[in-house]
């Protein structure tokens, strides 16, 4: 069984309110951690958000089934509810979300991740980002095409474009991890939205990670490293770590002859 730790930060940055959601269920059967960022026209992203999470949350925990297609399904069910909402629920505007979830099967050691528009999932192995997701966003498609450097990707004045999200009524893009991974000790998993990883760039997330003298204390210092440099009016920003155990050694004494046995 997997020994599994998880922290957050959760704030609302400069906004009138934190439109960012985040949660997580676990069970020896199976896990799951989820994070939007929610937007509307008359400020219903919090409720796009919220509902992404609670969906996702209450499928898996009724069915812990660690797998892609499982993945894909949580994401369609969020994004049903979200459009069932706008349809039948209170909101006027067209309220949607990004979202990124992880599930974990802490018995077989495995992970499956899933995400839309640009909340992102990375994976830290031994210290070093291993892998991240690319975002569903208009400059993430100019990289790709050639017409530009990754380096756009926080400074284009179209950065925020989305090129799928949760809500929408036509399709989605859904990007799922291709087969579940298999996890290492010290496996660090850091999901997040774009107020957090625009002002954070990946090589100082490794640098103070290595400083980090734990999960929360990595937060902390990427949260202060936000908070010093974005502008007052700066979007909510939301992160979630979850880290897997390093591996321990035990070393039991030798066992010496005890003299009251007789050979």
């Amino acid at each position: 069984m997997l020994d599994l730790h998880t922290c957050y930060v959760s704030e609302q940055g400069g906004r009138s309110r934190n439109e960012d959601a985040c949660g997580y269920w676990t069970s020896e059967a199976g896990c799951c951690w989820v994070v939007s960022d929610g937007a509307g026209g008359h400020g219903s992203g919090d409720i796009a958000s919220r509902l992404v999470v609670s969906t996702v949350l209450r499928r898996f925990s009724a069915h812990p089934v660690v797998a892609p297609d499982e993945a894909v399904a949580l994401l369609q069910a969020a994004n049903e509810m979200v459009i069932t909402e706008k349809t039948n629920g209170d909101t006027a505007d067209d309220m949607h979300a990004t979202a990124v979830a992880l599930l974990i099967d802490p018995r077989q050691g495995l992970a499956v991740w899933g995400h839309v528009g640009d909340s992102r999932i990375y994976l830290f192995r031994r210290g070093h980002l291993a892998y991240q997701t690319r975002d569903h966003s208009l400059v993430q498609n100019m990289i790709d095409a050639g017409f530009g450097s990754v380096a756009m990707i926080r400074t284009h004045p179209k950065r925020s474009l989305l090129t799928s999200a949760i809500g929408a009524k036509e399709s989605i893009a859904l990007s799922v991890s291709a087969e579940p991974l298999a996890l290492q000790p010290g496996d660090v998993f850091l999901m997040c939205t774009d107020g957090w990883w625009e002002y954070v760039e990946e090589p100082e997330m490794e640098r103070l990670l290595d400083e980090a003298a734990s999960p929360e204390a990595w937060l902390a210092r990427m949260g202060e490293a936000i908070r010093q440099r974005a502008p007052a009016e700066n979007d909510n920003y939301t992160a979630v770590c979850v880290k897997l155990a390093e591996e321990t050694t035990v070393i039991l004494p030798a066992r010496g002859h005890d003299p009251a046995v007789s050979d």
